[in-house]
């Protein structure tokens, strides 16, 4: 089997914690990984405060594959990511000269001063490399096994798109749905016997309501087709042998 290969991601902002943004990301950044077999495996929402992002991403870093960032990289006295990622490598915190090349024109063509607040979003760690920003130009950037990149999703979206081409990926999971007309609590007991019973899979109970009709998805989950498949015959099994006195009970 393929080496499991499994990410985190930080999204940094007090505008996030306080339902003044709502979040776009971190949606789009799981359909993009598991469309290439990485595992998004946790997701953090921090503050804009440098302990906390050094601990979080510090934390993350050493139990995945990859851990992106989103937020707190624009030109404000808030955007503290790039000083937040430096400290969590022990790196200084400069201005890149690459970067800064690239903003000076690109303000200098649109005749706006290149204002020490603009200058801002040129720093990074000492060492990063560059993910590219087709949008707005500002960098993000990549220090080891963390990518760091702005919060704005169509920016992010940019930037993501032109760092899944260079990631190691794993198995992709293959899925197949079950529905059943059985409610959560009659099929729960032996769904979690089946699951314990398949480990090479991932099953998952989901109720539905749709115009006055209560009905369960069951999804199954797996890398091995095999596997999914000899689960598969043993949800539909246990959905025919439920006796029909447990499904008003609920």
């Amino acid at each position: 089997m393929s080496e499991l290969v499994t990410a985190a991601m930080v999204v940094i902002g007090d505008e996030i914690l306080s339902g003044r943004t709502k979040d776009r990301n971190i949606g789009h950044l799981a359909d993009m990984l598991t469309a290439v077999g990485i595992d998004l495996k946790e997701v953090r929402i921090v503050s804009d405060d440098e302990a906390a992002i050094v601990e979080a991403v510090n934390a993350l870093r050493a139990r995945n594959t990859y851990v992106f960032t989103t937020g707190g990289i624009g030109p404000t006295h808030d955007d503290i990511t790039a000083d937040s990622i430096a400290r969590a490598f022990a790196r200084p915190c400069n201005y890149d000269d690459r970067a800064y090349s690239l903003l000076e024109k690109h303000y200098a063509s649109r005749d706006i001063e290149f204002s020490d607040a603009r200058k801002r979003m040129a720093r990074m760690p000492e060492g990063a490399e560059h993910i590219d920003n087709p949008i707005s130009i500002a960098p993000g950037f990549r220090v080891e096994n963390v990518y760091v990149m702005a919060g704005v999703p169509a920016i992010f979206q940019a930037m993501l798109d032109n760092v899944i081409p260079t990631l190691k990926t794993g198995a992709k999971l293959i899925s197949e749905t079950v529905p059943s007309s059985l409610p959560e609590g009659a099929i729960g007991g032996p769904l979690g016997e089946i699951q314990a019973a398949h480990p090479e899979t991932i099953i998952g109970s989901y109720p539905k309501y749709q115009d006055g009709s209560f009905w369960t998805e069951i999804v199954v989950r797996s890398r091995s087709k095999a596997a999914l498949e000899e689960a598969i015959v043993a949800i539909r099994s246990m959905l025919e042998d439920i006796p029909p006195r447990q499904v008003a009970k609920g």
